[in-house]
């Protein structure tokens, strides 16, 4: 399963819920972190492609000064891409070699529609929330300024977009108790149709 929804969507609590039910959770973000770690060829190919200016003080990646620049130059972002998404691939695939056959796969990816994946997955689930309540969250918890914010959700797909391909909408607007709800209705019915395509 492909799970995705635009920054501040709360789409991580959604992914959380899932392990928490028995999913086994593949986490794109974390995953693109782990590739650039200092030491990795990820790490290398950003600092020749972007140069010290996206190195701190200790040797790592200041995620704040690339995002500054992929964030305000298109092409910018469309280079760091083709840097990490191969490596995020390379990393998918030694995941899942380890995963139980039987087990439902969630695959957090933020950029899910943007990078034309949605068919790639036996069904998508989209968290949506209303964009001022997302800019509300950038803002006040992980502490944006409005203009960042809004240049990183206008930056992402647009919410008809990402609803275009859901098989499975769920709304985070409301109270943590709806969410729950919603997440337990949506995973019924994922195992229900796991079910169906596990042979007998």
């Amino acid at each position: 399963m492909g799970l995705t929804g635009g920054i501040g969507s709360g789409k991580s609590e959604v992914a959380k819920r899932f392990a928490a039910l028995g999913a086994v959770v593949i986490d794109s973000d974390q995953l693109a972190r782990e590739v650039v770690e200092p030491g990795t060829a990820g790490y290398d190919q950003i600092v020749a492609e972007f140069g010290p200016q996206v190195v701190r003080a200790d040797g790592s990646l200041d995620r704040e000064a690339i995002g500054a620049i992929v964030f305000a130059d298109t092409a910018a972002r469309e280079r760091l891409n083709a840097i990490v998404h191969p490596l995020v691939g390379e990393a998918t695939v030694a995941r899942l070699a380890a995963v139980p056959d039987d087990a439902i796969v969630v695959h957090d990816i933020p950029l899910l529609v943007e990078a034309g994946m949605a068919q790639a997955f036996d069904a998508v689930v989209v968290v949506a929330a209303d964009p001022e309540v997302q800019l509300d969250r950038l803002v006040r918890l992980r502490g944006m300024t409005p203009e960042a914010a809004r240049a990183r959700m206008a930056a992402q797909a647009t919410p008809e977009q990402r609803v275009a391909v859901a098989d499975y909408v769920i709304h985070n607007d409301g109270s943590l108790e709806h969410l729950a709800d919603q997440v337990a209705e949506v995973w019924a019915n994922l195992r229900e149709t796991a079910e169906r395509m596990t042979p007998p």
